[in-house]
């Protein structure tokens, strides 16, 4: 008897009795295989024993099964690259955030349906550039972003040259136009960014692709509102790119929340900076009255000095 066999023995022979009702018995058993099995439990349970990573007959392991099995970095390997190629620690008030973005941008780009597009970049851009914009030492946020990319296996230069690119031409368009582009209409950049997402039923949308549409609802001239944010969200992603909007509108609001978040850290950081230079010009200007005390002093000594000596001199006359 194989495991298939005895397994369904199990199940079909188990206890159907209520000793506290008088109602119809069910056979557990039967119904269970039903269910699950589709009726065939023994052909079920055997596939299962036989499977195979990658091997199954579906379109999903014909697209990705040569994948199966293949070795992965983990999120600790990428953090400690991070690390290691920006060669200085992060700064307390953002390594939590630093933390999470290579976290993050990790997971994502190892997923196997992962494809970069132009959105996507304009999206991982404009999170990078809104996070480090107050950074203390500015020549340190640029190396953050550089180490971050890197480990990633991004090219800087041409996620830049993307986001760039779809920037200019989200230049002065209306919000009309850019959901006809994300409907396949026209021959735009854009356009074309989302007859490739219609077209593949593997598609994956990640948080930078949704930031990249927050980013041009802002060039657009939409409300940087919450509530206003997602019902374009809902609108772009759902009707015109008809993909599941849910996620993107879930990241749209977590965008606004960290935005806030960090306006109210720079606005911390812009008072501790006003304060330190009101101390600092309060030393200077201390430091400036005991010069210039000192050198009262010292002109009154000269008098002094100057007055005995004339004293000294009309006595030896």
């Amino acid at each position: 008897m194989n495991f298939s066999s005895a397994l369904a023995f199990v199940l079909i022979a188990a206890p159907a009795v209520n000793a506290f009702t008088a109602a119809p018995v069910v056979n557990r058993g039967s119904a269970l295989s039903a269910s699950v099995f589709g009726g065939d439990i023994k052909a079920s349970l055997d596939n299962m024993i036989q499977y195979s990573p990658g091997k199954a007959d579906s379109d999903f392991a014909r697209k990705y099964g040569h994948l199966a099995g293949a070795e992965l970095r983990t999120v600790g390997e990428a953090f400690n690259q991070f690390t290691d190629i920006l060669g200085t620690p992060v700064n307390a008030l953002y390594k939590g955030i630093c933390t999470d973005l290579v976290g993050s941008l990790h997971l994502i780009m190892v997923n196997a349906r992962f494809e970069r597009d132009a959105v996507f970049s304009l999206g991982l851009v404009s999170v990078l550039d809104l996070v480090l914009k107050n950074y203390p030492e500015q020549e340190t946020a640029k190396k953050i972003k550089s180490a971050m990319l890197t480990s990633a296996g991004l090219d800087e230069a041409e996620i830049d040259a993307e986001a760039a690119s779809l920037k200019s031409w989200a230049e002065g368009k209306t919000r009309d136009e850019i959901a006809s582009a994300l409907k396949g209409e026209g021959d735009s950049p854009l356009a074309g960014i989302a007859n490739a997402a219609k077209g593949n039923q593997w598609w994956m949308y990640s948080r930078f692709f949704g930031i990249g549409l927050v980013k041009m609802m802002e060039m657009t001239g939409v409300e940087q509102d919450m509530s206003v944010a997602y019902d374009v969200m809902e609108e772009w992603m759902g009707k015109c790119m008809e993909k599941p909007h849910y996620t993107a509108c879930s990241d749209s609001d977590l965008y606004f929340k960290q935005k806030g978040k960090l306006d109210m850290m720079e606005t911390m950081m812009k008072e501790i900076e006003i304060r330190e230079k009101k101390r600092m010009a309060d030393r200077l200007e201390a430091k400036a009255d005991m010069a210039l005390a000192a050198a009262e002093r010292a002109e009154q000594y000269k008098v002094v000095v100057a007055e005995e000596e004339a004293e000294k001199a009309e006595q030896k006359a």
